[in-house]
């Protein structure tokens, strides 16, 4: 058997009933690969550590990683990134991806991820080469990383139905989720309901990259619930960015809200990116171009925060590293507790991307721990109180 002794267990990753107050510290023991027994520490007693389950990654670009130094960084245009990323696209090879994307889960890895979410971009006729980069990867990994692809597509081109159909069918044959950009289309609800068409006729999970910009008129997220609820696809959908939610009127948001909780739409903020695409470039932003996560917690949506795009034109610095975009959602968001949100890189995106363990700490759950230098959340929102150690599998990475 081995113990840790004293540690801080924040009550948003819980998995066990306790009746000693939010702030206590408990010992936790395990044998092997699970935890045994989780046992409060005398009244007064001070944490050593603060105790996290190991990290989900619900939102990451594999495919797009570590190419600034040749790309360039977008300053703040998200369409100037696109097109620096498609012109960039035209030169990717086999070996350059895996090097690329192998460098991404090696940081993932050592940042305590256990399970990540990546899109990966499908613009042409063809089945892309990071679609058979990554399934090689996913193989190579399996016993260390629970990886999920999407296909990031743009809306418009579901109107090439045959086109749309015959992509669709190679995800579904490839293990992926059905994806798309939606940004003030044309005919938008036509073109989704294009989507949900095929998600629903494939058995297809759906995750779309929406409203990404600060546009009071953007109704992609209030769409995508409507559909939703209509195809009876509640559960299955994951709606990403979402920017616009931040400046429509609260009632507004509220009730987009009220129609994410219904349909059982997981919300997902991406801080890093949207801080640094969204608001002006010309003088000091306002506008901070994170997604409404308060009210959309009170309104009973599954909320969750993810690192995005690393080292490309869309967010030229950043890290594969959950902890640093759940501290950097807490500061722009005003999120707190801070603590009181760590579930958002740990539980709930675990949870929506249907993984076997919810990352909920409890007896009999997998020995997979973050442990922080952090005494409790309020340090962990420092640099040093995020040094950790990981275990994984048995043993200390």
């Amino acid at each position: 058997m081995t113990l840790l002794q004293a540690m801080y267990i924040p009550p948003a990753v819980r998995g066990f009933e306790s009746t000693a107050p939010a702030g206590a510290v408990f010992d936790v023991a395990w044998v092997g690969e699970h935890v045994t027994t989780i046992e409060p520490c005398a009244p007064g007693t001070e944490a050593q550590g603060l105790l996290l389950p190991t990290l989900v990654d619900l939102h990451l670009h594999l495919d797009k990683t570590h190419t600034v130094h040749e790309t360039g960084a977008a300053n703040g245009d998200l369409f100037r990134a696109i097109e620096m990323i498609a012109q960039h696209r035209e030169t990717w090879t086999e070996a350059d991806l895996r090097r690329r994307m192998e460098r991404g889960l090696q940081a993932c890895w050592r940042s305590g991820v256990r399970a990540l979410r990546t899109h990966l971009d499908w613009m042409g006729s063809e089945r892309p080469l990071s679609v058979k980069v990554l399934s090689d990867l996913r193989t190579q990994w399996r016993d260390r990383l629970d990886i999920q692809w999407v296909s990031l597509t743009a809306l418009d081109q579901f109107d090439n139905t045959t086109w749309a159909r015959g992509m669709a069918l190679q995800v579904k044959s490839m293990g992926g989720i059905l994806g798309c950009f939606i940004y003030r289309n044309d005919a938008l609800k036509r073109k989704l309901q294009s989507v949900f068409e095929l998600a629903t006729e494939l058995d297809l999970d759906l995750d779309f990259h929406v409203d990404e910009g600060l546009d009071v008129d953007a109704q992609g997220l209030r769409t995508i619930a409507e559909l939703t609820l209509a195809h009876g696809w509640q559960g299955r959908v994951v709606c990403g960015h979402a920017c616009s939610l931040s400046v429509q009127p609260i009632e507004q948001a509220r009730d987009t809200l009220g129609l994410l909780a219904q349909a059982n739409i997981t919300l997902t903020a991406l801080p890093t990116t949207n801080l640094y695409l969204q608001g002006s470039w010309s003088e000091t932003p306002v506008q901070r171009g994170i997604t409404r996560l308060q009210e959309a917690r009170q309104m009973g949506v599954r909320t969750c925060i993810a690192s995005d795009n690393v080292a490309d034109p869309f967010f030229p610095y950043g890290c594969y590293d959950p902890l640093e975009a759940w501290a950097l959602g807490v500061q722009m968001a005003h999120l707190a507790p801070a603590q009181d949100w760590l579930d958002t890189v740990t539980v709930a995106p675990a949870q929506a991307m249907k993984l076997a363990w919810d990352g909920r700490l409890a007896p009999g759950c997998p020995a997979d721990f973050v442990l922080l230098s952090a005494h409790d959340g309020l340090q962990a929102m420092t640099p040093a109180g995020r040094h950790r150690r990981i275990h994984r599998q048995g043993h200390w990475l």
